[in-house]
Parts: C-alpha cells; sequence; structure tokens
C-alpha cells in the first residue's frame, strides 16, 4: 500500500500582479535535510501575522521549469509502467494556475509539458527494450483522449460533428471504469503521436473568462496503454494524464450565460470530488463515485498502481482564499492509500494444456440407450413398493360402472438374463428387454348411485352447520347498547365536528390577523385577534400579541396627537375644502376661461397625509350635494415640511412681493409662471386674514407655503432665487 504522491507548483507571476501582492512561498522542513523544498507557507486571511503550513512530497517555486517537474516527479515512473503497473497523473487547482501548461505545456522544446514529454520517455524506452531483447520483445502504444464537458463525455479522436448529445457512456469492467465506442489510436512514433495530439487538443472546449484567457471548459483525459509481449506473454499497463478544469468564482469571472453552466458544471464535479475524498479520509462505507462522471473516473483509491497530483498554486493575494482552499484539499489527499499491483501477465492460447491420447491405449465406450433392462427392472420394482403402499380407497366417484376383478393385481416377468448389461443388443432379431407390465388398481366395490352420493354430501353439511352453531351458542352474547348511551355517543361525536369546524375558523381569523400585520394594518389585525381568541380562550401566546397591538395603537394614536398639536396652519372655513380638488373653470372679465393650477408638489404631500389617516377614524361617506362651497385660500401641510424662516433680508424682500399682488413681479420668481402667478393672487384675494378682512397677508414663509398652488419646495425656489 502506498500514498497518493503529491507536488505543489507556484507558477511565475503574470504581468499585471505586482510583486508585493505575493503570499505563497516554498520553504524546506528544517527536520529534514533535503535540499528540494516541501513545505508551502501562506499566511492567515484574517490575521497576516498567522501563517499557515503545509507539507508534501515537493514543492516547486516560481522559477522552477517544466524539465524540472519531469526529471523528479514523473520520469521514475516510467519504469514502473513497463513493469505492469499502472500510472495516473492528474492537475488539480482553481482557474488561472497554469494547470494546462503543467500537462500540455508550450510549442517550444522547453515548455513542453508533462504528457508530450512522458511520451517521448515511453518511446525511447521501448525501442531501448526491443533492442535489448534482440527482437523477442515487441512494444506497442495505443492512444485515446477523450472529455468530460457538462458532465458528457465526448470523444476529442474525433470530430465535433460526429458527436451525439448524450456523448458516450460509462461501463464497469473488471473493477475499473471504460468509455464505450471510445476510439483507439495506434502511435508508432512520437512525431505521429504530435500530430494526433495537436489535431485532438483542437477539438477541446476552450473559452476566455475574466482570469484566463484560454480557460478549459472540460476535464481532459488522455490515456496510452502499452502492451508488450515476449513470446506468448502479454502484459498491458496504462498511463492516464488528468487535465482537470479549475474551480470558478463567478462573481470574479464575469461569466454571461453559456460559460456560467460550464462553470456549475465544473464546480459540480470538483465538489463531488472533495466529497470523495472527504469520504475515504474519514474510512466511510459509501463513498460517492458515481454522483460524477469524473470522480467515476478517476476512482480515488479504488484504481491499483501509482497516482500523482500536481497541485497548481497561484502566488497572489486575489487567489487568498482559493489556494488555502485548494491546499486544504491536497493535504486530505495525501493521506489516501492506494494498492500498487501489478498486472498479471496474459498467456498466448489455451489456458490449459490438451490431453493427447495414443490409438493402442484409447479404449472406446459403446453408446448404450438410457432405459436398460437393469434401468428399467429397478425403476419399475420401486414404483410397485411405492403404489402398493397406498390405501385403497372405498368408492369411486367417477364411475358408474365396476372393474372386472378377474384380472391378478400386478405380474412380473423376469427379464431375460445377459451376459454384460454394457453389451449392445443386435439390432437383428427380437428385442430380448421385458418391460414389468402395469401395476392394476386393487378390487374395488361396486359404485355407489347418485341418490347415495347426495344423502351423504348432505349428512356432512348438516354436520359442519351443527358444529358452527354449537361454537356461536358458546361464545359470551354481545350486550346490546342503551337508548341513553347511544344519545350520548350521537352529542359527543356532533360536539367533536362543531370544536373541528370552530377550530378551522380560529386559523382562518389567524391567517388574516397576520396577513394584516405584515402590511402595517394593525387595528385590522387586532380585531382579527380578537375574532380569533373566543376559539382560543386559554393560549397564552395569543394574548401576548393582543397586548402588544393594543400598546402600539396606543402609542401610535398619542403620536398623531402630538404631532397634530404641533402643526401650524390656518384654518379655512368650511371642511369641505380640505380635499385636494380640481380647480373649478371661471370667466374673467374677457370670456377666456381659466383653472386654478396646483402645485405638483402640494398635491403628492396632500395624498401622503390622507394616507397616513385611518380608514376606520376618517372616511365619511354622505351624498353630492350642488352647494357651491368657497375654497380655502390657505391649505394645510406637514410641519416637517415648512421652510426654515429666518429674518433675513431676502425673505423679506419675498413676502413684499407676494403681499404687494403684483402679476409682474410675482411672475419673475424663480419656479413661478403665468398660471401660478394669478393662482397666488386669487389665493390671497379670495381668502380672509385672522382679522377678518377681505385679504390675506402673509407674515412668514410657513404661511406662504400654505396657498394652494405653494409647496414647502416651491417656497424655496423663490427664496433662492432671489
Amino acid at each position: 500500500m502506498g500514498g497518493i504522491r503529491v507536488v505543489a507548483r507556484i507558477r511565475p507571476q503574470q504581468a499585471t500582479e505586482f510583486e508585493r501582492d505575493c503570499i505563497v512561498s516554498a520553504a524546506k522542513n528544517d527536520d529534514e535535510a533535503s535540499s528540494q523544498p516541501n513545505v508551502v507557507r501562506i499566511p492567515s486571511f484574517k490575521n497576516e501575522h498567522e501563517v499557515y503550513s503545509f507539507q508534501f512530497s515537493s514543492v516547486y517555486d516560481q522559477t522552477s521549469t517544466q524539465q524540472t517537474i519531469f526529471d523528479n516527479e514523473i520520469s521514475p515512473t516510467i519504469k514502473h509502467l513497463f513493469k505492469g503497473f499502472d500510472v495516473t497523473i492528474f492537475a488539480y487547482g482553481v482557474t488561472g494556475t497554469g494547470k494546462t501548461h503543467t500537462m500540455r505545456g508550450g510549442k517550444t522544446l522547453a515548455d513542453r509539458g508533462i504528457i508530450p514529454r512522458l511520451l517521448s520517455s515511453t518511446y525511447r524506452r521501448c525501442r531501448k527494450m526491443e533492442k535489448d531483447s534482440a527482437g523477442n520483445t515487441s512494444v506497442g502504444i495505443t492512444l485515446s483522449y477523450y472529455e468530460i464537458y457538462n458532465d458528457k463525455v465526448f470523444d476529442l479522436l474525433e470530430a465535433p460533428e460526429k458527436r451525439t448529445a448524450t456523448g458516450l457512456h460509462l461501463r464497469d469492467n473488471g473493477g475499473k471504469t471504460v468509455v464505450v465506442g471510445l476510439t483507439e489510436r495506434s502511435c508508432e512514433s512520437l512525431k505521429e503521436f504530435e500530430k494526433i495530439y495537436d489535431q485532438a487538443n483542437v477539438n477541446r472546449s476552450t473559452s476566455a473568462t475574466k482570469l484566463n484567457a484560454h480557460s478549459s471548459r472540460s476535464h481532459a483525459i488522455l490515456c496510452f496503454k502499452v502492451t508488450m509481449t515476449t513470446g506468448d506473454e502479454v502484459r498491458v499497463s496504462t498511463a492516464s494524464a488528468i487535465d482537470l478544469a479549475g474551480s470558478e468564482d463567478n462573481r470574479r469571472t464575469d461569466n454571461g450565460k453559456e460559460r456560467m453552466v460550464e462553470s456549475a458544471s465544473i464546480n459540480k464535479s470538483l465538489f463531488v470530488l472533495a466529497k470523495c475524498v472527504e469520504a475515504i479520509s474519514q474510512n466511510q462505507s459509501r463513498i460517492p463515485y458515481r454522483e460524477s462522471k469524473m470522480t467515476r473516473i478517476l476512482s480515488l483509491g479504488q484504481n491499483n498502481g501509482l497516482t500523482v497530483m500536481i497541485l497548481n498554486l497561484a502566488p497572489c493575494r486575489s487567489y487568498h482564499l482559493d489556494t488555502i482552499s485548494s491546499l486544504n484539499f491536497a493535504n486530505r489527499t495525501k493521506k489516501i492509500e492506494v494498492r500498487e499491483i501489478e498486472n498479471e501477465p496474459i498467456t498466448k492460447g489455451c489456458s490449459r494444456p490438451v490431453p493427447v491420447f495414443a490409438a493402442s491405449s484409447m479404449q472406446r465406450q459403446p453408446l448404450r440407450p438410457l432405459a436398460t433392462a437393469v434401468h428399467n427392472a429397478a425403476v419399475g420394482t420401486k414404483l410397485a413398493s411405492q403404489k402398493e403402499a397406498k390405501p385403497a380407497k372405498s368408492f369411486s366417484v367417477y364411475s358408474d360402472r365396476s372393474r372386472n376383478s378377474g384380472i391378478p393385481a400386478h405380474t412380473t416377468r423376469e427379464p431375460s438374463k445377459r451376459s454384460s448389461p454394457l453389451k449392445r443388443p443386435s439390432d437383428a432379431g427380437p428385442s430380448s428387454i421385458n418391460r414389468p407390465a402395469k401395476r392394476r388398481s386393487p378390487d374395488r366395490p361396486a359404485a355407489m348411485s347418485k341418490a347415495a352420493i347426495e344423502d351423504m354430501i348432505e349428512k356432512k353439511v348438516t354436520d359442519i352447520l351443527a358444529a358452527r352453531a354449537l361454537d356461536h351458542s358458546s361464545a359470551a352474547p354481545v350486550p346490546e347498547i342503551s337508548q341513553e348511551v347511544q344519545r350520548r355517543l350521537e352529542l359527543l361525536e356532533q360536539k367533536i365536528d362543531v370544536q373541528d369546524g370552530s377550530r378551522e375558523q380560529g386559523l382562518t381569523f389567524l391567517l388574516m390577523a397576520k396577513q394584516h400585520a405584515v402590511r402595517g394594518e394593525d387595528k385590522s389585525a387586532l380585531r382579527m385577534f380578537l375574532l380569533s381568541k373566543e376559539y382560543f380562550p386559554d393560549n397564552a401566546k395569543l394574548e401576548m400579541k393582543i397586548e402588544k397591538l393594543q400598546k402600539k395603537l396606543k402609542e401610535k394614536q398619542a403620536a398623531d396627537q402630538g404631532s397634530t398639536q404641533a402643526k401650524t396652519h390656518v384654518e379655512s372655513r368650511d371642511d369641505a375644502g380640505r380635499d385636494v380638488e380640481e380647480a373649478v373653470p371661471s370667466k374673467d372679465e374677457r370670456g377666456r376661461s381659466q383653472k386654478h393650477v396646483i402645485d405638483d408638489d402640494y398635491r403628492s404631500e396632500r395624498l401622503l397625509s390622507e394616507g397616513e389617516c385611518d380608514s376606520d377614524d376618517s372616511f365619511r361617506y354622505g351624498p353630492k350635494t350642488k352647494k357651491v362651497m368657497k375654497k380655502p385660500a390657505i391649505s394645510s401641510i406637514r410641519s416637517d415640511e415648512v421652510p426654515v424662516d429666518p429674518d433675513t433680508p431676502r425673505t423679506k424682500r419675498l413676502l413684499d412681493i407676494v403681499n404687494s399682488q403684483d402679476v409682474k413681479q410675482i411672475r419673475l420668481l424663480r419656479g413661478v409662471g403665468a398660471r401660478k402667478a394669478e393662482a397666488i393672487i386669487e389665493a390671497l384675494c379670495g381668502g380672509e386674514d385672522a382679522d377678518g378682512s377681505g385679504a390675506v397677508v402673509v407674515h412668514n414663509l410657513a404661511q406662504l407655503a400654505l396657498l394652494r398652488g405653494v409647496g414647502a419646495k416651491t417656497v424655496e425656489n423663490m427664496r433662492v432665487g432671489l
């Protein structure tokens, strides 16, 4: 048993990243004398002074090259591959950490990734093995390449237009997961592999995101089988190189609709992989491999062979939480134990030798029929003994006539003696095999008549009925229920039905009360709670709610009374003038119709003030009358919206202009047009002052704001415009 070898690699900085933002570093363990770093250090997200340390098999910093990682970590596994062990290599990390660069690499010789270098070393070892064996051993390599896109398996060695919507299916074969219908191609040289591999990578799903210009949108799995044939012995081993797609935070990647679907599928498969690792580390009985196709193919802890995990990390601060999550996952993965079992060789031809018989020593046994004389005699004797043991029937129901009893019950013929029971009798002449005669039934009395049969059946039925009657009579008699008890039972049932109906009605009132309370209608909610109290009289929680609502309404009523007393407004003569209504068209001396203009701010404030009144107290209904009511000059407005009225020259100038009732001067004020100026003059002339005079005199800005057609906002605009 061996554990999964975890190797961490920190990618170099990108052009858009700063060195001061690098928080991930590689270090050596103080207890070990190895020159290779094996500890990753990263500060805590909440406390910069607290540093986390994660120890792995090896850690490579930003200056490490592709060749160094391959020589130290991947190259030693090739010899195990040719010894019959399976090898699995996979890259893990968040998006934009360099997984595809580590596995595939670039086009230059120095930037080649693990997969091209692994195949190159494999081909070199194949040629060396064939050369050392002087041609007795032949090695062949078969390639297959597929991807898992949106949890569907697609073959990358085929054109995308040949894909089906459902993709390829997975099956279990001998403890391993295989892909049904996957294309396998034989590669004889490294150049042929590079041609097939480059063409297949074009078919892989990639797209640009905000964090990665060439983001992999699928998990890619490259498998190549190494078949070593030496005489009649065949040994097959498989190497799998897996490039996992990185987990994504959609708040940072700025993905669109299609990219969001891909991201959800990627994150789901990686989440299932984390669940599998967690279940293995806790020794759970069930490991959820089948919840994702990627985990079913990877099968961590179930595959027999060597497993190497390359953990790709980003050094900058923007990946802080993602890096800590990846390190925790890798720390759990390294504890998984894998069975390193060698694949057994397969021998060509039959698995067991075929016996060879000489012609002189072979004695052919003659064919004989199954029913020989000895067999038939033994069977006949056995049947005769079984039938004799049965008792004879006293009467026959199905026969109206008696059998002839002159024939003997059983006759047995002695079989002729033969020299050998295995010798086949000759075909010519009569057969000497004598079978025993059929056994005759014993003598039976004469058949019964129909009348006798009917009498016997009637007697049996009478006996059965009499026995049942005796059983019922022996049982205790059931006492009858009196009428009084029956009446009380009916009343109890009615009471239960009424209680059920009343409870349902009470629940309805409670539901209506909650709906009113959510809408802020406290009075209606209190009324519904009081109605439901009749059905739930001893409910302490209900009484508590009623007390809270009553207290809340009292406080609200006291606050409303205080605000009403604090308001400063001028009372009009008639109560009907309080409503906001359209101006009545009137004819002036020139015969031109005019309308009273009402300011928009004033209209909204009036509606708000009306909405604050409770419908139960303020609503009044009465028939419409044709009596013409005189409109008040000054309307009410909320006291909190009255502008500040300091005794300044600007305020005095504004009040003088308004009290002069000069249309030209009022029109020159800011925010006042021709119609509004005429409405102000009409309000001043049409009302009465407090002393009973015919004209209204505005003494401060609060009274000016209460004029019809003028609001707090208009007064402020007039004052600022001077």
